[in-house]
C-alpha cells in the first residue's frame, strides 16, 4: 500500500462562499450531489479549543446529513484526495491506506462515484474506474454501498468506515493490488480430463481461485498482469484466497488435474439451485476422493469451509462413543423420555415425543435427543472430542485437500454445553465435508481424509486417525444408519435406494432463525455425500432429497 499522506492539501485558491457556506459539486459523470459543510476536513476537525465547547450531536440522521456526509467522502475519493476521504470517516487511521493504495497500489484512475438513493443511513453508489498498469488499461464497474454513522464522542456524521465501501470483496485489512500477478493462472481438469470453469460449474469459483493460490506456482504457467484482492490476516483467518477481479492481460496456465465427477458436479450445481442456501459434498468412501461440491451461493464456499452446528448428524459420532463405551447398543433397550434436565438445561425431543420401551436403534432412527443427553452423566468433558479425533478425523486443523477447508471443531465442554454437542449443538461446528467424510468412514470401515488433488501431485501427507471401530462398534453403526435410511426419518429420501446404504438426518436450531438449518448425511456403496439447507426446515425434507439424487446418480 502507498505510505499515508503526513500533512492534508492545502487548497492554492479560495474556494467560492455563498451564505458563509461551501458549496461543492463533483464534476464529469460524478456525484450530482451539493454539499454543504464548514470549510473542507481541517476545519471540520476543528480546534481542541472548540471542541470543546461543541454540543454532541445526537438523535437520528436527518437525510441532509446522510447526503452531505455522502458527498464530502465521494467527492474526496473520486479527486484521489485520499486524505479528506478518510477524514470524512469515522476511522481515518484505517481508511487512508486503503483510499491511498486505491491510486497508487491498485492503479485505478478516472474514477467516478454515482450514489443512490439512500435507504436510511445507508447510501449505495456505482462505480467505474479505469485499471492502468504499464501501458494496459482495462475499464471496471462494480456496486458498493456506505453508512452514516454519528461519531463517536461529538455525534458528528461520518461513514462507517470498512473496507468494504471501497469494494464488496474486501474484508478489512485487505488490499487492492494492480501488477504481475501473484500467481500464474491454472488450468484445471476434472477426473476425466475436461476443463473445469465457473462459467460452466458457478459454485467452483472459490475452489478454482485456492487452486491456482495453492498450485499456480508450481503448475508450469507464467503470470499475467491483474487487479487483485491481496488478503490481510482477518482474512487469512477465515482461510480466504486472494481474489482476481480484472485481468489485465492472461498470463499462460498451468495445468491441475483434480478428482471431481464431471456428471455428479454438474448434477450436484442442479441440486443446489433449488435452494436458496444448500451446499452439498459427494466423496468416495474407499480413498477420500472428492466427486463433487456444490453451493446455492457463490460467494463463500459453505460446503468446504462452513462452520455450522451439524444437529443430529452429528449422533452418528455420539453412538459410535456410546456403543464403544458400553453405554448403548443397537437392539437393546434405551430411554427416550420426552425431556431430559442435564447441567441446568431441559433438553427436549422434537414435538416431546417420546419412545417407551423402544431399543437404542429406535431412538436413533427417529432422532431422539434425550436417549444420548441422558448418558451425558456416565461421559467424561473430553470424550466426545477425542471420539471426532482419533476415529474420524476431525477438529485437528490438519486436513490438506488441495484448495482451503475446515476440518470441524469439537471442543471441550462441561456440565449442559457438553451434553449439547452430543446432539451436533453447543460449541460444535462442521460442514457438509466433514459430515460426508463421516458417512465414509462408517461406510469404508476407517477414516480417509477428504481431497480434490491427489497428494502425489505435491507430495503432501494427508491426515489420518489414530485408530478405527472396533468391528462389534462398527457392525452395529451400520445397523443404525441402514436402519434410518429404511425405516427412520431418512427414510422417504433414501426410498429405492438400498441395501447397502445408511443415513442419518439432522436439524440445527440457529438463534434468531425462524427454521432450523436442515442436515443429511448418507453413503450408498463406494459413495457418501451430505449437504446442508440453511433456515430450511427437517433435514429430511430439504437436504434429504439432494444428497440422496446424487447418491442414486453416482450408484
Amino acid at each position: 500500500m502507498g505510505k499515508r499522506r503526513r500533512v492534508a492539501e492545502r487548497r492554492k485558491t479560495r474556494p467560492a462562499v455563498l451564505g458563509g457556506m461551501l458549496a461543492v459539486v463533483v464534476g464529469g459523470a460524478g456525484v450530482g450531489l451539493y454539499a454543504l459543510y464548514d470549510g473542507g476536513a481541517a476545519a471540520d476537525e476543528g480546534t481542541a479549543a472548540t471542541a470543546r465547547h461543541k454540543s454532541v450531536k445526537t438523535g437520528p440522521l436527518t437525510a441532509a446529513e446522510v447526503r452531505t456526509a455522502t458527498t464530502r467522502f465521494l467527492t474526496a475519493w473520486q479527486h484521489g484526495k485520499a486524505a479528506e476521504a478518510a477524514a470524512a470517516t469515522d476511522d481515518p487511521a484505517a481508511a487512508a491506506p486503503l483510499l491511498t493504495g486505491y491510486t497508487k497500489d491498485a492503479h485505478l484512475k478516472d474514477v467516478t462515484l454515482t450514489p443512490k438513493a439512500a435507504k436510511g443511513g445507508t447510501v449505495p453508489f456505482d462505480v467505474r474506474a479505469t485499471v492502468a498498469y504499464k501501458g494496459i488499461s482495462k475499464p471496471l464497474a462494480y456496486g458498493s454501498s456506505l453508512t452514516v454513522v454519528r461519531r463517536p464522542g461529538d455525534g458528528e456524521p461520518r461513514v462507517d468506515w470498512h473496507a468494504a465501501v471501497v469494494h464488496p470483496d474486501l474484508r478489512d485489512g485487505d488490499r487492492l493490488v494492480t501488477g504481475a500477478s501473484g500467481t500464474p493462472p491454472v488450468k484445471a481438469l476434472d477426473r476425466d480430463g475436461g476443463e473445469i470453469t465457473a462459467a460452466r460449474y458457478p459454485s467452483l469459483g472459490t475452489v478454482l481461485d485456492g487452486l491456482r493460490e495453492k498450485y499456480g506456482k508450481t503448475a508450469g504457467g507464467q503470470a499475467g498482469v491483474e487487479l487483485r484482492v491481496v488478503r490481510g490476516e482477518e482474512s487469512k483467518a477465515a482461510k480466504l484466497s486472494d481474489k482476481t477481479l480484472a485481468e489485465l492481460s492472461e498470463g499462460t496456465p498451468g495445468t491441475v488435474r483434480t478428482t471431481l465427477s464431471p456428471a455428479l458436479q454438474a448434477a450436484a450445481e442442479r441440486q443446489v439451485d433449488k435452494r436458496a442456501k444448500a451446499s452439498v459434498v459427494v466423496l468416495r468412501p474407499s480413498t477420500g476422493e472428492i466427486l463433487a461440491v456444490a453451493n446455492s451461493g457463490h460467494g463463500f464456499n459453505t460446503a468446504f469451509q462452513g462452520s455450522l452446528a451439524p444437529g443430529s448428524t452429528m449422533k452418528v459420532i455420539t453412538a459410535s462413543l456410546l456403543i464403544d463405551k458400553g453405554l448403548a447398543s443397537a437392539d437393546k433397550q434405551h430411554p427416550c423420555p420426552k425431556t431430559f434436565t442435564y447441567g441446568g438445561w431441559k433438553f427436549h425431543n422434537d414435538d416431546d415425543f417420546e419412545i417407551k420401551g423402544g431399543t437404542f436403534k429406535a431412538s436413533f432412527a427417529r432422532s431422539c435427543n434425550t436417549a444420548f443427553i441422558s448418558q451425558a452423566k456416565k461421559l467424561d468433558n473430553d470424550d466426545l472430542t477425542r471420539q471426532a479425533q482419533q476415529v474420524f478425523g476431525l477438529s485437528m486443523n490438519n486436513w490438506a485437500i488441495g484448495v482451503p477447508s475446515v476440518d470441524g471443531s469439537v471442543p471441550v465442554q462441561s456440565a449442559a454445553q457438553m451434553a449439547a454437542e452430543l446432539i451436533g449443538q453447543g460449541g460444535v461446528r462442521m460442514n457438509p465435508l466433514n459430515m460426508a467424510s463421516v458417512a465414509a468412514t462408517v461406510k469404508a470401515g476407517s477414516f480417509h481424509q477428504p481431497y480434490l488433488v491427489a497428494p502425489s501431485v505435491d507430495h503432501r501427507t494427508l491426515a489420518t486417525a489414530a485408530r478405527t471401530l472396533s468391528p462389534k462398534t462398527l457392525s452395529q453403526l451400520r445397523e443404525l444408519m441402514r436402519y434410518t435410511a429404511a425405516s427412520g426419518t431418512a427414510a422417504e429420501a433414501m426410498a429405492g435406494l438400498g441395501p447397502d446404504y445408511g443415513a442419518k438426518t439432522g436439524s440445527a436450531e440457529v438463534d434468531g432463525q425462524k427454521k432450523p438449518n436442515g442436515w443429511f448425511t448418507a453413503y450408498r456403496g463406494d459413495l457418501a455425500a451430505a449437504g446442508v439447507v440453511q433456515a430450511g426446515g427437517h433435514g429430511g425434507d430439504t437436504a434429504g432429497p439432494i444428497v440422496a439424487s446424487l447418491l442414486k446418480l453416482g450408484g
